[in-house]
């Protein structure tokens, strides 16, 4: 049985990766190097989409790159690679805009939402055809598997569409991907709302556990986190969201059961549980922190990593890319 290839990417849009990001999607990046193939990007080139200051940009690749490094991603393992430094991503995204039609462009529910906010005259047309660069980018590897959140579904299935259109018309060429939609047994929610997910565009920093944030900081934004009515230390996502986010956190991170917390905290107040909560975040992720600092501080090592996985991602990507010019006619 042949071993499967995943594809996942991640844009560099912050300064730090949160605990929602790690639990929910970056630990399951970690535990599919075992037993796959697996290509995972910083998506750099869709992080143009929005308005970016360069420096920021190129700061918070390599911080991103630092932060999967130390989550455990393995260059020995995977394939870790900087989108825009393997031109084969465009060049194929030029491919899949000339396939894509403009209905089934207007669809997809992103651009939709993120147009409707600003207008569709302020949106740029990167935001309209990002959707088949991200096709490009998993098709040039010729993913079997692509680890998204449910709310990914639909680019998946334009990728398909769009692999299967290519391989009717101009011969085999694509490997039609399945979506691994990551079934999270930790759904994180902000500390400062508990009804919403721990997110950075949710506008309160204090909801938001960051692995580069200091030890210092996070205890305090768990110590102050929102709790509930009563003093009971109970799993009740309806009655009681603040605790339940807290138990788990504190149950995905300690690998204690949420039943083994409750009945350890029972008789105990918030201000017991809220402690012990923030001592099991800081030192999970306390080694994280460091080694990303320490990754950091020797950049022209870990530019050398990043284009050593580039090479590699390169390799594959030309040999995909060459197949669909020569199907399409084009001459090499």
């Amino acid at each position: 049985m042949s071993i499967k290839r995943v594809l996942s990417g991640i844009q560099p849009t912050s300064d730090s990766f949160h605990l929602g990001n790690y639990l929910g999607a970056l630990k399951q990046w970690v535990e599919l190097q075992d037993g796959h193939d697996a290509f995972y990007c910083i998506v750099d080139l869709h992080a143009l989409s929005a308005e970016t200051e360069p420096a920021l940009l190129r700061k918070r690749t390599l911080a991103s790159a630092a932060q999967l490094l130390a989550l455990g991603i393995s260059p020995e393992k995977s394939t870790l690679f900087v989108q825009s430094q393997v031109p084969q991503h465009n060049q194929l995204g030029w491919l899949m805009e000339c396939l894509a039609g403009f209905g089934e462009a207007s669809r997809m529910t992103q651009f939709k939402d993120k147009s409707s906010k600003s207008g569709a005259d302020s949106a740029r047309v990167a935001l309209f055809t990002y959707p088949m660069l991200q096709a490009a980018d998993i098709l040039l590897y010729q993913a079997d598997l692509v680890p998204v959140g449910e709310d990914q579904r639909q680019h998946i299935e334009l990728t398909r569409d769009l692999a299967g259109r290519f391989n009717t018309r101009y011969g085999q060429v694509f490997t039609e991907p399945s979506g691994y939609i990551l079934k999270t047994a930790a759904k994180i929610n902000d500390l400062q709302e508990p009804t919403s997910k721990m997110s950075k565009s949710s506008g309160s920093v204090a909801g938001v556990i960051e692995i580069m944030d200091t030890p210092e900081a996070n205890a305090k934004k768990i110590k102050s986190a929102t709790t509930d009515a009563g003093r009971e230390v109970r799993f009740d996502e309806k009655e009681k969201p603040g605790i339940s986010n807290l138990l788990t956190i504190h149950s995905a991170l300690s690998g204690q059961s949420i039943a083994s917390l409750e009945a350890e905290f029972a008789g105990k107040g918030y201000g017991d549980f809220k402690g012990s909560v923030a001592d099991v975040v800081v030192e999970y992720l306390r080694p994280i922190r460091a080694r990303a600092l320490e990754l950091l501080e020797n950049e022209e090592q870990l530019i050398q990593m990043l284009h050593a996985g580039s090479e590699k991602a390169k390799k594959t990507a030309s040999v995909t890319l060459n197949m669909a010019y020569k199907s399409l006619g084009l001459v090499l």
